[in-house]
């Protein structure tokens, strides 16, 4: 992990300390998808993204309320992955560690950002991502130019699962949402035990795909004796030679009903 860096200054001129933010299957999905933020005791669990692969991907931070959301959750940003998380997952973060300083100015749902050192364009993307997930932000202005996520589809996976992250406790039935571009809209999900056995595994249409990114939301009901570790491993079969492709697996903990 790299050195603490939390020197952070935010002018937020319309931003609430506990906002939400925004974003099966079985044998049908759903198109709308909505991702929140949770507050407990003081506390709001957010979504900080590294990289996987050179893909944004985002994993869950709880950060205190009382210093502002956006405050603590671009702090975590620039504090970078933990060793599980690099370990586990190969996440990575392209800020580099002379960016110690951040000043965020959000209105009418813009958030202007001065950084303290230059990043390249994958972690221009993590930073996109992470701030864009607060409904009060729909885009992000660094040295005059304007970013959307659209505006970095080219760091963006062609599966991104932005619920269950990484390390979640889930139980039957597991409910998934995020954003695919995928041939023809299509991919598949497998759930597996820590014993490599099949729990759930169907097909998802997004809302869209064939170079058109779509949201998707699917639920998955699963049974299992007892809690313990599982992974989601969501993947594209080829159409070229039926291969899996764009394969990413997201480690979860499973609950017994």
């Amino acid at each position: 992990m790299k050195p603490v860096r939390l020197v952070l200054v935010l002018a937020l001129s319309l931003l609430a300390a506990g906002c939400g933010s925004g974003g099966g299957g079985s044998t049908s999905t759903e198109t709308e998808t909505e991702t929140t933020t949770t507050t407990v005791g003081g506390k709001t669990a957010v979504r900080v993204f590294w990289l996987r692969d050179g893909k944004v991907w985002p994993v869950s931070r709880d950060v205190k309320t009382s210093g502002g959301v956006v405050n603590g959750t671009v702090a975590q940003l620039l504090v970078g992955p933990t060793h599980k998380e690099k370990k586990d997952l190969g996440a990575q973060t392209a800020i580099p560690d002379d960016v110690t300083r951040a000043v965020i100015d959000v209105n009418q749902g813009v958030a202007t950002v001065k950084l303290s050192g230059t990043v390249p364009r994958p972690g221009l993307g993590q930073l996109v991502y992470t701030l864009t997930q607060f409904p009060t932000v729909e885009s992000v202005v660094l040295k005059s130019r304007e970013y959307t996520r659209a505006s970095f589809e080219n760091v963006t996976p062609a599966i991104l699962m932005e619920s269950p992250l990484a390390f979640d406790g889930v139980a039957s039935p597991l409910r998934a949402h995020g954003t695919a571009d995928t041939f023809e809209a299509t991919f598949d999900y497998e759930l597996t035990d820590s014993s490599g056995k099949v729990l759930a595994k169907h097909f998802v249409t997004a809302t869209s795909g064939n170079g058109m990114r779509g949201t998707f939301a699917f639920k998955a009901p699963f049974q299992i004796g007892s809690s313990g570790p599982g992974t989601l491993t969501v993947y594209e079969v080829s159409a070229e030679n039926g291969k899996r492709i764009h394969t990413a697996e997201i480690p979860l903990q499973l609950r017994a009903s």
